[in-house]
């Protein structure tokens, strides 16, 4: 966990806010005022991955960035599950103490699964969904798409498994979340050795890491399936809410092709928005670009 008065060279000024809702302290931000934006990180990030959007974004909306647990600034708790249910059960319990509604979310990588999850489960409160190199995972993929299981990072996680190379890896993340995220899909551009800290403190040993090791594990070996399809009963009402997908087109851990047909076998008129040249990581690639996108979407489908 990341002392929570660190700003990593002045990169990260947001005040920090705690919620001990789910037993243990879950950091976020909560900057601007108006209607909620709520933007969700994956693996292995943390809010972070949004310091050059919150702002721009908190001008005209209110903008709330948690971090899952044990991720960045919030707790790792050594006696809990990390998995799809128990990350969406926490951001429920968040929102419920803030008592959020009129809800729009931004989500990237595990965003995604977890946004989706809990909108399924909570479809009042939220009126608005931005895709960004994640899947809800509810739609039907042609069977010629290149499926996530051939993607070179799940190539990576299940050759490593027998040999414990993937977990030793992982579990390592203090030093090893470089190699991670390019092996996922970064630019080389936006690295520098503040951006290393901030990316490898929430991670200075083994028992640290959990939460890193455990998010793709549970995609690996299937575990989400069952909390997924005890959803079903809410895609109706997913696939009713204004959605946009923006894909970078340089994803090694989900391929774009399969992230686009999901996404528009959900949404058929929706608009979709390739970035060539952008990778897994969009918010470090593109940030500019994807708050236009972003603003222009949330104008245009203004909440009734």
């Amino acid at each position: 966990m990341i002392p929570q008065n660190e700003t990593f060279n002045g990169t990260w000024n947001y005040e920090p806010q705690f919620c001990t809702e789910s037993g243990f302290r879950q950091h976020y931000v909560d900057e601007g005022r108006g209607e909620v934006v709520i933007c969700l990180h994956g693996e292995p990030t943390w809010g972070y991955l949004y310091r050059n959007m919150i702002d721009p974004l908190a001008e005209e909306f209110r903008v709330i960035v948690p971090d899952h647990m044990g991720f960045g600034k919030s707790e790792t708790p050594q006696d809990r599950e990390y998995t799809l249910k128990s990350h969406t059960e926490n951001l429920s319990r968040l929102i419920e103490s803030l008592d959020l509604d009129n809800i729009t979310f931004v989500m990237q990588d595990w965003g995604g699964p977890i946004g989706t999850a809990y909108t399924v489960r909570n479809p009042a409160r939220v009126s608005r969904l931005v895709y960004m190199n994640t899947l809800a995972g509810y739609g039907r993929v042609p069977d010629d798409i290149q499926r996530i299981q051939d993607s070179r990072w799940f190539k990576w996680i299940g050759e490593g498994l027998e040999n414990g190379r993937t977990e030793a890896v992982l579990r390592n993340a203090g030093s090893t979340v470089v190699s991670i995220m390019k092996l996922l899909g970064v630019s080389s551009n936006v690295i520098d050795q503040t951006w290393i800290e901030a990316y490898s403190s929430p991670f200075p040993d083994y028992e640290s890491a959990i939460g890193a090791y455990e998010f793709p594990i549970d995609a690996y070996l299937g575990r989400i399936g069952e909390y997924v399809l005890d959803g079903l009963q809410g895609v109706e009402d997913l696939t009713s809410k204004p959605a946009i997908l923006l894909e970078g087109l340089e994803d090694f851990a989900i391929p774009p092709e399969f992230a686009i047909a999901d996404f528009m076998s959900l949404w058929p008129s929706s608009p979709v928005i390739k970035l060539p040249g952008v990778g897994h990581f969009c918010q470090e690639d593109a940030p500019e670009l994807l708050v236009a996108s972003i603003l222009q979407f949330l104008k245009s489908n203004p909440i009734k």
